[in-house]
Order: structure tokens, then C-alpha cells, then sequence
């Protein structure tokens, strides 16, 4: 059932809720299926009670569609079928909001899903069956013509009935996509930390750097730590008048 509010998983509130029947039954979707349980059971009536008459040639009951009995047997199908999905899918609809799986849930909507939509199609074949065939049916003499009127426009409200079905089970779909979130852990924050908050100023002015400059040392003044360049000391070469005897 359909969630306007709240917090809720694939159009039904979380398990725990509880169950509201007045809201429940105020539902538009609710409202809808049991529209759609009522055409299947005139489909199905009508042509179970009035849907075969016997011939005057002929001894057998034929169907009054054209004497088609594949047409009736057809149409009986649907609508006995459409009957008890119906039942089936408001029991899931009060059930589901006691279901606590959400992977649950999504198998239920679809399920509602793409049967709501076999079945449109299946009551529009069937709308087209009957009314080709009746169009066919130029005997109308013993036939209870409001039976396969009735018939012919409780199967055109069903494609209806079960479209608006389809579309409020494909909204469901898409909605518990988006409310399904899976938790994450987050780390709670310490409120005492043991070191103070980092400063970080609001303006920061850099400053040029100059480097100092030396005045030079005069090259006039001596320099009493110079040392004397080295001069190699030199052998004395002794007397330089000795001159040798000669014999």
C-alpha cells in the first residue's frame, strides 16, 4: 500500500508499524484491485451462467460469441485468474508492512509488477477477442445480448483497472530503490582531545630577505700576520781565494 509519509521501504511503512485498516482500505491501490476483483467476477459470471445457449440445429451448448468456444473458455480463464491474483495481492498488501527484509518486499513488488502487467495485456487481448467476435455474431436470436455486453465492456474497464495497477506497483518499485539505503559507520568524534587545535592564521605577510653587505679591508694597511716569502737557505761556499797547490 501506498506511503505519503514517513519512513517506509518499497511504498509500505517499516515492520513494527503496525496496521491501519481505514487507511488501508482508502488506498488508491486498494481501491483499484478490488475494481479490478469486481470486473473479473462479471467477466467470468456472465459467461458462465448466460455465455452458452443451445442452438436450434444443434443439441451441443455453443459459446454466444460467434459460437466461438475458445472465445468464452478464453475470457473465463482471464477473469478466474484475475480473481484470485486479486485476493492474493491485497492479503500481500496487508502483509507487507510486517515484513522486516527489505529484499522481501522487492520480490513481493515485483511480483505485483509483472503480473499487473502480463495481465493488462492479456484483458486487452481479451477485450479484443470478445468484440471481434460478437461483431461476427449475426444470430442474436436466444442470446442475452446485456450478458455479452457486459462482458465485452468489464474486460475493456480491466485493461484499465489493471494498467493504473501496473503503474502504482512500478512507482512502489522505484521508490523503495531510493528509501533503501544501507547504513554506514561513522566514527563518533571525540569531544576531549588531548592536544590542543592547530592555529592557522587568517593572513600571512612574507617579508623580503637582505643580506648584509661587508665593507672591504684596505689593502694599504700591512699586514703584520703576513709571513715573509720563503727563501732556501744557501750552503756557505767557503773561502773563495783558496786556491789548490800545484806540485
Amino acid at each position: 500500500m501506498e506511503e505519503t509519509g514517513g519512513t517506509s521501504a518499497y511504498g509500505a511503512s517499516l515492520a513494527g508499524g503496525g496496521f491501519n485498516f481505514k487507511k488501508f482500505i482508502r488506498q488508491p491501490q486498494t481501491i483499484v484491485r478490488l475494481l479490478s476483483w469486481i470486473f473479473a467476477i462479471v467477466v467470468f459470471a456472465c459467461i458462465t451462467t448466460e455465455g452458452y445457449i443451445n442452438p436450434s440445429h444443434s443439441a451441443e451448448a455453443k459459446c454466444i460469441f460467434n459460437q466461438t468456444d475458445s472465445a468464452c473458455q478464453y475470457a473465463v480463464s482471464i477473469g478466474v485468474i484475475a480473481f484470485l491474483a486479486c485476493v492474493g495481492f491485497l492479503v500481500l498488501d496487508v502483509y507487507l508492512p510486517f515484513m522486516s527484509n527489505a529484499q522481501e518486499r522487492k520480490y513481493a513488488v515485483m511480483a505485483d509488477l509483472g503480473f499487473s502487467g502480463a495481465w493488462t495485456f492479456l484483458w486487452f487481448v481479451c477485450f479484443c477477442l470478445l468484440a471481434s467476435q460478437w461483431g461476427r455474431t449475426h444470430d442474436v436470436s436466444g442470446i442475452p445480448e446485456d450478458a455479452a455486453r457486459a462482458t465485452v465492456a468489464f474486460s475493456f474497464f480491466s485493461i484499465a483497472t489493471w494498467g493504473i495497477l501496473t503503474y502504482f506497483a512500478l512507482g512502489r518499485f522505484r521508490r523503495g530503490v531510493n528509501d533503501v539505503t544501507i547504513p554506514t559507520y561513522t566514527e563518533p568524534q571525540d569531544q576531549h582531545t588531548p592536544y590542543p587545535p592547530t592555529y592557522a592564521p587568517t593572513s600571512y605577510n612574507p617579508t623580503t630577505y637582505t643580506p648584509t653587505t661587508y665593507t672591504a679591508y684596505p689593502s694599504s694597511v700591512a699586514d703584520v700576520h703576513q709571513q715573509t716569502p720563503f727563501t732556501p737557505n744557501l750552503q756557505p761556499q767557503g773561502d773563495v781565494g783558496y786556491q789548490p797547490p800545484s806540485y
